[in-house]
């Protein structure tokens, strides 16, 4: 099986209506990641120092060595950039999510007080600040759990959620064996959404890294305080108009804590206010909110199918050609193709590839339209209810012979059967194409049975795959 697990697709072209309380239309989630005693560093057992997001332009870990313009960076963020922020949210009632690095939360005893006794949403943010790329599976487990044992001793109560952000591969996978209501290492989406991990339902809440403070230290970034704050207006006003949207926002207490970044983070506040439409919430109840209004459903996915079963599910598509549905299995699918649309471009791409050979061989598994099949009741069941559709299997006498003289002369010119999506037609629409394309050219008549092939194909699986 040749598989591609990313989706592209997600909640389409249609998302499903956020209904957020009291008529909101946009969902805010304030994000505050508390990492000041995780970071790298010697004393906390790593190789090296930190050497990101700080305002040190182009740092770089110091191997063996403490560097101490970087801990004092960081020291800012626990001493004033924090309860600068607390001061702004408790002041205003605005309800936070803390992303908590367990072992900077065990060295923050004061800021872990303040941020229960505000209410807050305290989720896990990992056991250290440090980047999983290459963690070994069983070794970044290991930490994950760490994180949860040392995060429940310190702050009393277990992790809300999860977001590791400098992730692996494997983070999401593996932090939703721990069951929790949410989890953020994802940016793909403005919604949450349900993914499934084995017998796990897990409800994702994508996160962001545009809408975040962190671009103040990396390039191309915020400069001053107003361009983020001009950013996150203009990006609450887009989805605003959209509607039914969520809106994370990624703060740091060592970056927007600082005077001059803080204040385009209050311009903001300030134009939500004054503008209405916001529901301020943390991260969990935006996650209560969704999975009480859309709980996830499991459904047959065609691209986790069998040979066996994507045959017998989609082999009658194109009729009585069951090669197209075999071939389209080999195919790269993926969750794209978990839908109409999906299994369509497959089973359609093998359609197209075949020999002129094949796809004549399709057009000749057509039944006459009103023809001897039909009379006999041996046709499937989808020509059946096809042809029902538009009235060919109630004919005067006279329309019958029509249709049975037009057949006959089609197929004497052509070789094979008249071929058109009954369904988009009614019976004199279909008569009227019948005497302008039985005067086609052969090539010209090939290319448009095999285009009304793809067409029925098409309606046949909308119904199969609502």
């Amino acid at each position: 099986m040749h598989r591609y697990p990313r989706d592209f697709t997600g909640h389409g072209a249609t998302p499903p209506q956020a209904n957020w309380p009291g008529g909101a239309r946009v969902a805010i989630s304030l994000v505050l990641n508390y990492e000041e005693g995780g970071e790298n560093s010697i004393l906390h057992g790593d190789a090296a120092s930190e050497g990101f997001l700080s305002d040190i332009a182009g740092a770089a870990p110091w191997p063996g060595m403490r560097h101490w313009n970087m801990e004092s960076i960081y020291d800012y963020g626990a001493r004033a950039g924090f309860w600068r922020l607390h001061r702004l949210f408790t002041q205003r009632g605005l309800p936070v999510t803390i992303y908590g690095v367990a072992t900077a939360l065990a060295r923050a005893p004061e800021q872990v007080a303040a941020m229960k006794s505000a209410g807050w949403d305290i989720a896990s943010h990992g056991l250290k600040w440090v980047d999983h790329r290459d963690m070994p599976e069983d070794e970044e487990r290991r930490q994950i759990a760490e994180a949860v044992r040392l995060h429940t001793e310190v702050v009393g109560t277990a992790p809300t959620g999860w977001y590791t952000g400098r992730c692996s591969v494997n983070t999401v996978r593996l932090t939703a064996e721990l069951g929790l209501p949410w989890i953020s290492d994802t940016y793909d989406d403005d919604l949450p959404y349900w993914a499934e991990f084995g017998d796990r339902d897990q409800l994702i809440l994508p996160y962001t890294l545009e809408a975040n403070d962190m671009r103040f230290a990396t390039a191309p970034g915020w400069v001053t305080g107003q361009d983020f704050g001009q950013y996150l207006i203009d990006s609450f006003d887009t989805l605003y108009a959209e509607g039914g949207r969520m809106f994370s926002i990624g703060l740091h207490c060592r970056l927007i804590g600082r005077p001059g970044k803080i204040a385009g983070l209050i311009r903001f506040l300030d134009h939500v206010a004054a503008k209405g439409g916001a529901w301020f919430a943390t991260r969990s109840d935006i996650a209560a909110h969704w999975a009480a209004l859309h709980p996830h459903q499991r459904r047959e996915r065609p691209s986790q199918m069998t040979r066996d079963r994507f045959v017998e599910r989609f082999g009658g598509v194109f009729e009585h050609s069951l090669w197209i549905a075999d071939r389209a299995w080999n195919l790269e699918l993926g969750p794209a193709h978990d839908s109409a649309t999906g299994v369509h471009n497959a089973l359609c791409r093998m359609f197209r590839s075949a020999s002129a050979a094949e796809r004549l061989g399709v057009l000749r598994a057509h039944p006459d339209l009103a023809g001897k099949l039909a009379q006999a009741r041996r046709l499937t069941a989808e020509s059946t209810q096809e042809q029902a559709s538009a009235g060919l299997d109630a004919l005067t006498d006279a329309e019958r012979a029509s249709f049975q003289q037009l057949n006959t002369d089609y197929v004497a010119k052509h070789g094979f059967p008249f071929i058109i999506a009954v369904r988009d037609h009614s019976k004199a629409s279909i008569l009227a194409a019948f005497h302008t394309r039985i005067a086609n050219d052969t090539d010209t008549e090939f290319a448009t049975a095999c285009a009304q092939v793809e067409r029925i194909a098409e309606l046949r699986l909308q119904d199969m795959l609502k």
